[in-house]
């Protein structure tokens, strides 16, 4: 079977390349290591005593997720070697901002078999980890005839996902065969993963990694109303109006939210949008959807601070959505109105206490929406009509909007913990593997 996807996957590859290349040159900021994919990474003193891991984080959220997991890594085993590699360039971005007990960043190479190959020969790892669902048949191959254990942590699956491993006959067994342990994000996804990776695989429940990520102190009172003055979102000697989030949006929802703004507005509620779309690439888009709602924006990357004129922040840039959630006082969480699906992450905005809606369809976050919706920390609605009228509602109702922000709170603080648990999971086989 892996010869028959080492055939295919170089005809797909180029015949997917003319999208990804445009992709890349859109959002920008390949250039730096671009060699790491194509198996041109340093090579690993072979010298080295201790233990090497290997961790691959797609983007910027597993990134940040990651993070607490690899500092007490390096706090728990202070002489392993630590390569980390990411996927994109924003999560490249942040890794290296971030990620500063890592020995090594760069990024994850081409699934082609040369170049997974050398790449593998110059790193020698004695612990493969990969995050969430990232499972790519010849990595995780090279990983099997080396004898080295693999673990998938905090792994999910959408529904899209399982449907498709449930069908793929022998490419489930090339992709599930030589992952040694899993620590699931949830029961759901426990289950679903015990059912593909069959009985051979120890598959555990660790949590949401995503839980326990560090995040800085809410800004509360003066400190809140610099911080807003200084992003131009309110006059220094004003006091600031409510603040609507759109929170990692997709095509469609921004006319929605920009709708939304309207009748709070009209409703005599002094309000202002900021807009953080998924794809910063996608801003022309953006700007074109506000402007045929007869609204006005500031661009962030373009112009710095929201001039005060304008009832629209579009804040484009980079590993900013957390300073823009805490300072939020509701958000609708993206990619969760229909044609859009899978949802866009609800944790940052439960952890900080924001008042949330979101769509019907957040699969990607099936478990933790459960949880928040059982807990009354978040609005789950059925359609577009509903959760503009969700929103809407809000706006005028503190009362509903400190409920809902006491909940979510209280769901996060419940669900913390996963670290501890995938430590176990590794540490496990840190000290019985081979050197």
């Amino acid at each position: 079977m892996i010869w028959a996807y080492r055939i295919i996957f170089p005809i797909l590859f180029l015949l997917g390349l003319p999208f990804y290349l445009k992709r890349m040159f859109k959002r920008g900021g390949y250039g730096e290591r671009f060699g790491d994919r194509f198996g041109f990474v340093p090579r690993m003193d072979p010298c080295f005593s201790g233990q090497t891991l290997w961790i691959q984080a797609v983007s910027v959220g597993e990134v940040l997720a990651i993070e607490p997991v690899i500092h007490q890594l390096r706090r728990k085993k202070p002489n392993a070697r630590i390569l980390l590699t990411t996927t994109t360039s924003t999560g490249y971005r942040v890794a290296k901002e971030r990620c500063v007990d890592a020995d090594f960043i760069g990024y994850f190479p081409i699934d082609f078999w040369p170049i997974s190959r050398r790449v593998w020969n110059r790193f020698r790892p004695d612990i493969c980890v990969q995050m969430e669902g990232e499972l790519w048949p010849e990595h995780l191959h090279q990983a099997e005839r080396r004898g080295v254990p693999v673990f998938l942590v905090n792994a999910r699956l959408s529904d899209r996902s399982f449907r498709r491993y449930r069908f793929a006959g022998p490419l489930k067994k090339l992709v599930f065969g030589p992952v040694s342990r899993i620590g699931a994000a949830s029961t759901e996804d426990a289950d679903r993963l015990e059912q593909l990776a069959g009985t051979q695989t120890p598959v555990e429940v660790t949590g949401n990694l995503k839980f326990d990520v560090d995040f800085p102190p809410r800004p509360d009172g003066g400190e809140r109303h610099e911080a807003l003055s200084a992003l131009g979102l309110c006059a220094e000697d004003e006091p600031p109006g409510m603040i609507l989030l759109g929170s990692s949006t997709w095509p469609g929802e921004e006319d929605m939210l920009c709708r939304v703004l309207k009748r709070i507005r009209d409703n005599g509620v002094a309000a202002r949008l900021v807009l953080v779309p998924r794809h910063a690439e996608r801003r022309q888009d953006v700007l074109d959807a506000i402007a045929l709602e007869d609204l006005t924006a500031t661009v962030r990357s373009r112009q710095g601070p929201c001039r005060l004129e304008d009832p629209v922040y579009l804040a484009d840039t980079t590993g900013e959505l957390r300073m823009f959630t805490a300072l939020a006082d509701l958000a609708f969480i993206g990619k969760s109105v229909t044609p859009n699906s899978g949802g866009q992450t609800p944790i940052e905005a439960g952890a900080y206490g924001v008042p949330m809606v979101y769509g019907p369809n957040m699969t990607n976050f099936r478990a933790a929406c459960r949880g928040l919706e059982e807990k009354r920390g978040a609005i789950r609605a059925d359609d577009e009509d509903a959760v503009e009228e969700a929103l809407v509602r809000l706006a005028s109702d503190i009362a509903e909007r400190e409920s809902l922000s006491a909940n979510s709170i209280a769901w996060y603080q419940e669900n913390r913990g996963s670290v501890d648990r995938t430590i176990t999971l590794l540490l496990s086989s840190l000290d019985t593997s081979r050197r």
